[in-house]
């Protein structure tokens, strides 16, 4: 998918509190969320915004008017068959596509645990459908993009296969330059388009969209006419552009992918493939939309850290972080960094974390094998040090913590908490400023 810098939000919540704007608690929520992705996309994180699987993304399509392959979604090789049958009687030929859904590209070239090699395969009969979804259902999928531990597959795609002709690449997201929409568009579809804008950047077509006026019939037809279209299918391609710019707008998204927009040889101009990302500040006006989500898709950990109201997202390091404010949890990652170290999660457990949200953090931070010493930073506002020293030396009781935990307080009732940690008894290693307690973690860690 298309990467730019941190999207714009069409939500008024998407937005970062500036000077002009009220640090209301959603605004400050915001914000962090914002820090939270920078951050991680800083040091190699994920960026967590809603993911739909194809079946959703195209079932989402077709009611916002969007032409899409016919499909059905199936969780068992039985339904599998029984829906291709159902599939076959209601198309023009008898091909049929099964895909493994996951929340990952490049499936059609990864490889199941089991040996099983690619998710994706075109069917010759019914029982081959069902012999395919047999030896995809609940199991691993490991592609480019899932990482050595790749995803379960508990749900596959039948689909329509469709005789396409031609492939372009069709987009829409959110351009800070232009402070709104973006189309981004190729003659160039099927492939990676971060390849195509490096390698011929003359086959990117680019056209900002007046988000008060939207994308109408002459600009989607001005598009669609730069990309080669013409006639009726100059016709087809302006309609499923204003199309899916109606559900970019509508439902919240931050990104519409489709790759590849395709022209069939019946003369259909439709969106063959896609990826749909929405804005997670919005899921309180979206609640069907965000009622999809997958969980089982998701790392555990950051599932966890949502249900006890943490801002988690876990990294590949060695040392786990506990900070309260996000901008110090970006800095706390960054002097990590500084001194040879690798921070193994950005974890903001706010202004007013309570007891067991400390420990919940804890559990969450070494249920990662590969932390090898704890840092907690706390800067001590809103957030008093005495409490959170409390909460430490309670967390580390309940946890039975076996790794190097390093706490450095600084703020309001400071002393006290100090107190607290060294008449806990516990090896707690404390610091005195951030730079020591950088350096103690790293070398605790090693």
């Amino acid at each position: 998918s298309l990467s730019l810098p941190l999207p714009l939000s069409p939500c008024p919540l998407g937005r970062q509190a500036t000077a002009r704007t009220p640090r209301t608690h959603s605004t400050m929520r915001v914000a962090t969320k914002g820090l939270a992705r920078r951050a991680a996309a800083r040091h190699g994180g994920a960026v967590r915004f809603l993911n739909l699987h194809e079946y959703q993304s195209s079932d989402l399509m077709a009611k916002h008017g969007v032409d899409v392959p016919m499909g059905f979604a199936a969780t068992s090789p039985s339904e599998a068959r029984s829906l291709a049958e159902n599939l076959i009687a209601n198309i023009p030929s008898d091909k049929v596509i099964v895909k493994a859904q996951i929340h990952a590209g490049g499936r059609g070239k990864g490889t199941f645990k089991s040996g099983f090699q690619g998710g994706v395969h075109f069917a010759e009969s019914l029982d081959d459908v069902e012999s395919l979804a047999g030896k995809m259902l609940g199991e691993t999928l490991v592609t480019k993009q899932t990482g050595e531990a790749g995803q379960v597959c508990n749900t596959i795609l039948i689909s329509e296969g469709v005789n396409i002709v031609d492939e372009l690449y069709f987009a829409i997201l959110m351009d800070r330059a232009t402070a709104g929409p973006v189309i981004v568009a190729s003659t160039e579809g099927g492939m990676n388009i971060e390849e195509v804008a490096e390698e011929n950047p003359d086959a990117i077509v680019t056209q900002p969209v007046d988000i008060t006026v939207g994308l109408t019939q002459e600009v989607a037809e001005s598009v669609a006419g730069r990309l080669g279209f013409s006639g009726d299918l100059s016709l087809e391609a302006a309609k499923n552009m204003i199309a899916l710019y109606n559900l970019f707008i509508k439902t919240d998204a931050t990104q519409v992918e489709i790759n590849p927009l395709a022209v069939t040889a019946e003369g259909k101009v439709i969106a063959a493939d896609a990826k749909l990302n929405f804005d997670d500040n919005a899921e309180f006006r979206q609640p069907d939309l965000f009622g999809l989500r997958d969980r089982s898709m998701e790392d555990p950990r950051d599932v966890a850290a949502e249900e006890v109201g943490l801002n988690y997202i876990g990294l590949d390091g060695s040392i786990g972080c506990m900070v309260n404010g996000a901008g110090l949890a970006m800095a706390t990652m960054d002097i990590i960094h500084l001194y040879g170290g690798s921070p193994a999660n950005f974890l903001d457990v706010g202004g007013g974390a309570k007891k067991e949200q400390i420990a919940e953090a804890f559990k969450i931070v070494v249920s990662d094998s590969n932390v090898k010493a704890l840092l907690v930073n706390i800067f001590g506002g809103i957030m008093k040090c005495d409490v959170i020293a409390e909460g430490v030396v309670a967390a580390y009781e309940e946890v039975g913590l076996t790794i190097p935990l390093v706490v450095r307080l600084e703020g309001t009732n400071v002393v006290r908490g100090k107190e607290i940690l060294e008449e806990s008894g516990l090896p707690i290693i404390t610091a005195g400023d951030l730079d020591d307690a950088a350096q103690k973690a790293v070398a605790a860690a090693q």
